[in-house]
């Protein structure tokens, strides 16, 4: 008997196995979820409490992150926490250009930018960045569909209802997962009306964004019916069900807890897993992997 529950079968939806980055440049998904790096450059993340807001530590930070295993690294300049209000366009930019820039310059690593602004994002992709990951699902900003469309890079389309700053008012579904599945499907379907190829589309429950506890629960729970949508990214790092769970008021503290959302993942399929503490689940999803090839009899 196995201990550990199987992934949940590719046959669900057939995906691409890999997605084309630019300069003829390929992230290849294998069994187990990419990992991909959060660089929260903010000074009021509620995770890190903007440690790396300064852009030489967030640079030596996402270096470390590739050295540490880390697949991905995503590079955001504006807070979206519950609560939080927008920037300009040119805080966001002074903020993550010189990030994405300086390691270009030292690292080929797959860099995506966490942000709602075409502008931004097209700025990030000519300073070297390759995927655009929106928490708004290429909503908030008119522009942002064309720009994904002409640059033809991946785009993770995350799920949010209303704004960062209103999005845990009283949050309802009929049914979470059901709920979720088919939103994303419709902003896939959008995406792919404005030319973007579906073969470059991931989708991003939303763990966290106008989501109750429970909620957060069940799509963890039920994840792999998200990839009848598109491959999913999940990233459930640190965030504030795990501290109501574990009681760890936030941050690293939330580090142990957090490693049981990506189990959770990596059960259900999930193509890559987004988290702040690289190396310890890189090295938590080696073992698991090893030990779900080998099976465990009981």
């Amino acid at each position: 008997m196995n201990s550990f529950a199987p992934r949940a079968s590719a046959s669900l939806t057939h995906h691409p196995s890999s997605f084309r980055l630019p300069r003829n440049r390929q992230l290849r998904v294998g069994r187990a979820p990419l990992v991909m790096g959060i660089l929260n450059v903010t000074p009021d993340s509620f995770s890190d409490g903007g440690v790396h807001y300064d852009s030489a530590r967030a640079i030596a930070a996402g270096l470390q992150f590739e050295n540490d295993g880390a697949s991905l690294l995503d590079i955001g300049g504006e807070s979206t926490r519950p609560g939080s209000g927008a920037v300009s366009i040119d805080e966001e930019l002074a903020r993550v250009l010189p990030v994405i820039q300086g390691i270009r310059r030292r690292s080929d690593v797959a860099i995506s930018v966490d942000t709602r602004k075409a502008r931004v994002a097209e700025a990030a992709l000519d300073a070297g960045a390759d995927i655009i990951n929106d928490v708004s699902a290429l909503r908030h900003d008119p522009e942002m569909r064309a720009l994904a469309a002409r640059r033809g890079v991946p785009v993770i389309l995350m799920h949010m209802r209303g704004e960062p700053r209103t999005m845990q008012d009283n949050p309802q579904f009929d049914e979470v997962v059901g709920d979720v599945t088919r939103e994303l499907g419709q902003w896939r379907d959008e995406a792919i009306a404005a030319g973007i190829d579906a073969a470059q589309i991931l989708v991003d429950p939303g763990i966290g964004f106008g989501k109750t506890y429970d909620h957060n629960l069940e799509l963890l729970v039920r994840c792999q019916e998200l990839r009848t949508v598109a491959p999913v990214v999940i990233g459930a790092s640190r965030k504030a069900f795990i501290g109501h769970l574990t009681g760890q008021p936030n941050g690293a503290a939330r580090a142990a807890g957090s490693l049981a959302a990506v189990a959770a993942a990596h059960r259900g399929g999930a193509a890559i897993v987004r988290v702040h503490d690289v190396r310890a689940t890189v090295d938590f999803l080696k073992v698991l992997s090893a030990i779900e090839g080998r099976g465990v009899r009981t």
